[in-house]
């Protein structure tokens, strides 16, 4: 793990490294986003069922809130030079075929590749696969329903959620396709072989990380984001409860129960979340492979992320992202289905993310309805039926590697449903927001 002071040199070489990015930030300030007080913040509690943050593990969240991906962003600079398809292209056949392939490969990709194909020895690459096979389940059978639920979650604080209303995802179709991008990701990274070197989740990750840059690049350069207001876009503690929200709503369960270890299935699936976080740029130093660790380091995020919502801003990315029709056609089928997962994403969110709180839920935007509720209860009781009958097959000798089978051609079908994922950002279509246009 890396000390504080190399933490914040390596955020500070920002300046030097990145100029064109960030040559105007001042790393020596935190940003309005930051908070000491957790009175202020989006958690007040900071010693969750016991768990108690450190001041090692605020400062190092200080830090990080200033850390794009230094590698990465190089890369998205390039892109007055070549263009953001170019750099797209070739970043894609790096990918399908190494960058020693690729034609005059510029040194900041060949950087980029190098850094991913780097696995840290603190990965256990067996323990990603048994974790990205476990996942498959409910990947499978949950995530179709749950997705746009937990997407939507990511807009609850206004310093989080600017970076997607910057880049048009305030229209509906726009919201569709990060939804479907989102869970296309997360889909590809559980298919086997997917986290090898030339897997299709490796890719996935590289178009992901290029996109998050793209942004950054864009974002700043607009002239339109205030970072002493904001701080960086998309930092590194930004993509941590993107990659580990399941992860630690399994330890805040755990620890409530008294349990401290996780047992072999679970680190299972901490480890394939930790490795996926790894290959989308986030430090080690974030992602902890204990209940308490985890708990405190989301714990430290979210208690000095200072609590804001603009309705401009989030209540119009959650308004788009749940009027967003998300199926490939308008057939009956898909409309029912669109309609359904709906009902099922609004109760989800409500209940996971709002700890059932319709209040602050019609604040947002977002009513729940008896129907809602009703196909809420019969939804989950389906999943949960269809999920606990592959569970059971797994234990099974003879029935595990055919339901595994299954459930492999099942996100196959998922994945041609989402339909082609760009994971672009185009700054042409980047679109003025409420609180960037005031900090302007």
């Amino acid at each position: 793990m890396n000390s504080i002071e190399q933490v914040r040199a390596k955020v500070a070489s920002q300046k030097t490294q990145l100029p064109a990015i960030y040559g105007g930030i001042d790393f020596d300030r935190d940003p309005e986003r930051f908070t000491h007080d957790p009175k202020a913040a989006v958690v007040q509690d900071r010693t969750p069922n016991g768990v108690a943050v450190t001041e090692e593990d605020l400062e190092r969240v200080r830090a990080y809130t200033m850390l794009g991906d230094v590698v990465a962003d190089a890369y998205a600079m390039l892109m007055p030079k070549y263009g953001f398809r170019k750099l797209i292209s070739m970043l894609q056949e790096a990918c399908d075929h190494g960058v020693e392939h690729v034609a005059d490969a510029p040194p900041e990709l060949v950087a980029l590749i190098r850094a991913m194909e780097q696995t840290p020895a603190w990965v256990d690459m067996d323990l990603v696969r048994e974790g990205a096979r476990l996942e498959r389940n409910a990947t499978a059978h949950l995530a179709p329903y749950a997705v746009r639920g937990a997407f939507i979650a990511t807009f609850l604080n206004k310093y989080s959620a600017l970076p997607m209303a910057l880049t048009g995802t305030l229209s509906n179709e726009s919201a569709a396709r990060r939804v479907n991008e989102t869970a296309t990701f997360f889909a590809t990274t559980t298919l086997p072989g997917a986290l090898e070197r030339h897997g299709e989740g490796f890719k996935a990750a590289a178009m992901v990380r290029l996109m998050h840059s793209m942004v950054r690049f864009n974002a700043i350069r607009s002239g339109r984001w205030d970072a002493k207001v904001y701080g960086v876009p998309i930092p590194q503690v930004d993509q941590m409860p993107a990659g580990l929200i399941p992860v630690f709503l399994m330890a805040f369960k755990m620890i409530k129960e008294g349990r401290r270890t996780f047992n072999a299935e679970e680190r299972a699936r901490v480890e394939v979340s930790r490795y996926r976080c790894f290959l989308l740029g986030l430090p080690e130093d974030l992602l902890a492979d204990t209940p308490e660790g985890v708990v405190r380091m989301m714990t430290a995020r979210n208690s000095t992320l200072r609590r804001g919502y603009d309705d401009s801003t989030c209540g119009e990315l959650v308004r788009a992202t749940l009027s967003a029709y998300l199926p490939p056609d308008k057939s009956f089928a898909n409309r029912l289905h669109n309609s359904i997962e709906r009902s099922f994403a609004k109760t989800f969110f409500l209940k996971e993310f709002l700890k059932g709180d319709r209040k602050i839920a019609e604040q947002m935007g977002v009513e729940i309805t008896p129907r809602d509720q009703a196909i809420f209860v019969l939804g989950a009781l389906g999943i949960t039926t269809r999920m606990t009958a592959y569970k059971l097959a797994d234990q099974v000798p003879g029935l595990r590697d055919v339901a595994d089978k299954v459930l492999v051609k099942r996100v196959r079908g998922l994945l041609k449903r989402y339909g082609h994922a760009e994971f672009t950002s185009d700054a042409s279509k980047y679109k003025p927001t409420h609180g960037v246009a005031e900090a302007a």
